[in-house]
């Protein structure tokens, strides 16, 4: 005879905490939620899932300069000089990362381009602030339409480059090392990637 088996508390506290986020999370349900498939995670990873999905829809949508506090408001471009701007450019960058902020393929782009590109495209732009330890915001410096031509010459490999010939049939820009080589602060990589 086979004893039945009895929850451990950390799986009574799992269950618990799985109905409380499934409650939660009803009035934003739709047919795109009820395709997600978690069959095969524990009940632990699906809490983090649907606890992470509950942070995406409860999140404000706010300009990125009003994810601080204070709000983030950099001077204008044509108000500083080579000199002031580099500092400040860096000193933005950070504080952009410390929000978890990550400024990806900007090293075709000089300083002054970059701050522009920040003060005037990415401050203003009005995203979900999510706070979720893992969740990053990723924003391509490629250009406002995500350039092509300067995506192919200075970042794609060779095998994205021979990939984008196959799909469009269009001429390949030449391969060049990017002008403004930076170290910007990255998303760390976890174990599992």
């Amino acid at each position: 005879m086979s004893r039945a088996h009895l929850p451990k508390p950390d799986e009574v506290d799992q269950l618990l905490r799985n109905a409380e986020l499934r409650d939660e999370l009803e009035r934003y349900l739709d047919e795109s939620i009820s395709r997600v498939n978690i069959q095969h995670a524990t009940l632990a990873e699906e809490n983090d899932f649907l606890a992470a999905m509950l942070a995406w829809e409860q999140a404000p949508v706010l300009p990125i300069y009003r994810w601080f506090e204070p709000e983030l408001r950099p001077p204008r471009p044509e108000s500083l000089g080579d000199g002031d701007l580099h500092r400040i450019l860096w000193d933005v960058v950070r504080k952009l990362f410390s929000r978890r902020i990550v400024l990806d393929f900007t090293d075709h782009l000089s300083d002054r381009q970059l701050y522009c590109l920040i003060y005037r495209d990415i401050l203003p732009a009005r995203e979900k602030k999510i706070e979720w330890p893992n969740n990053y915001l990723h924003w391509d410096c490629t250009g406002p339409q995500v350039d092509p031509e300067v995506w192919l010459k200075y970042y794609a490999s060779e095998e994205e480059r021979l990939d984008w010939y196959e799909s469009y049939h269009q001429p390949l820009p030449p391969v060049e090392p990017p002008p403004y080589p930076r170290n910007l602060p990255q998303e760390p990589i976890s174990e599992g990637d």
